[in-house]
């Protein structure tokens, strides 16, 4: 393993599509909803799988360590993203979770990958045989990782798109998929680097949310809110926690927050059922705010979500 150069994953910038002049210079990906992961195969037969952060997660899925005899005698360091698919294939992170962070439980690792079977998607060869690639453009390393021909039950290379955006991302949309990722044909691989040569465009989804609650920011934040608690009704009417809210306004924004729930405290949680949130302070469920997030959980959950702005136009007695 001591072959093979510790490569940090390039990251991509939050944006948007990339402008039709340029459309063509851009290759499209399926954006996934996983743990990101570096494969690296020493090209004897063996794996290992490090996290975004640079820990070992290869015992948490031991369901992939036979992608390292697939690859044989070639030795290599793979960028991909580990998912666990629904029904229809696409992958779920809420599914995913019970994978996650099993590395120090080889038994139940095993256990689970019987239930939940993980699934590695490839993306990028950083080096290959005895060369970095890092330096080589997207279209290089792409054509390298394609040739490996890595395709089996438990992993895969999909297939990317050149030019053609919006088109691939209203297909995205219709298969109810999380988003895009752009990366411009002549990029080259960063590591450790946030970068505006790939860029993650996500599916924006709004609700009209009831506040019940909120928690104190840490530092020059305290006092204000940190984060909102928020609900939408239920089915008997009574005020389902619908998850929490932590970005999205200006200062002055959370300033005027901070106002409304000072007068609307109370000592009672609202949600009927109470969220195991540290610290949370009670408030009437008067305030109706739009957020936006990408997906929902299937307990309802709004994942990734960011406050829009309040609606005052609104009663919670509107929100359905």
């Amino acid at each position: 393993m001591a072959s093979l150069p510790r490569i940090a994953p390039m990251l991509a910038t939050p944006g948007h599509l990339p402008p039709a002049a340029a459309d063509e210079q851009w290759a499209y990906e399926v954006k996934q909803d996983g743990q990101r992961a570096m494969a690296y195969l020493p090209g004897d037969g063996s794996l290992e799988l490090l996290a975004r952060s640079g820990a070992v997660i290869t015992p948490a899925y031991p369901d992939l360590v036979a992608l390292g005899p697939a690859l044989g005698g070639v030795p290599a360091v793979l960028d991909g993203e580990i998912v666990a698919l629904d029904e229809q294939g696409r992958s779920d992170f809420e599914r995913l979770q019970s994978r996650m962070g099993l590395s120090g439980s080889p038994a139940k690792a095993a256990r689970m990958a019987e239930r939940v079977p993980a699934h590695l998607v490839l993306f990028d060869a950083v080096f290959l045989r005895d060369r970095s690639l890092v330096r080589l453009p997207y279209t290089e390393r792409r054509a390298a990782l394609e040739g490996l021909g890595l395709n089996g039950p438990r992993w895969s290379t999909p297939a990317v798109v050149v030019g053609h955006g919006e088109e691939a991302l209203a297909m995205t949309r219709e298969a109810g998929l999380e988003g895009l990722i752009a990366k411009r044909l002549t990029s080259v691989y960063e590591p450790g680097v946030r970068a505006r040569t790939w860029i993650k465009i996500r599916h924006a989804h709004t609700a009209d949310v009831i506040v019940g609650g909120w928690v104190p920011g840490r530092g020059r934040l305290g006092g204000l809110p940190g984060a909102l608690l928020v609900g939408e009704r239920g089915p008997g009417g009574g005020l389902r926690y619908a998850g929490s809210v932590g970005t999205g306004w200006s200062d002055a924004e959370r300033t005027r927050l901070a106002e409304l729930l000072g007068v609307a405290g109370i000592g009672t949680c609202p949600f009927d059922e109470t969220p195991p949130v540290a610290g949370a302070r009670w408030v009437l469920p008067r305030l109706v705010g739009e957020v936006r997030y990408s997906t929902r959980t299937k307990a309802g959950r709004l994942r990734h979500p960011s406050w829009h702005r309040l609606r005052p136009d609104l009663a919670p007695d509107d929100i359905g």
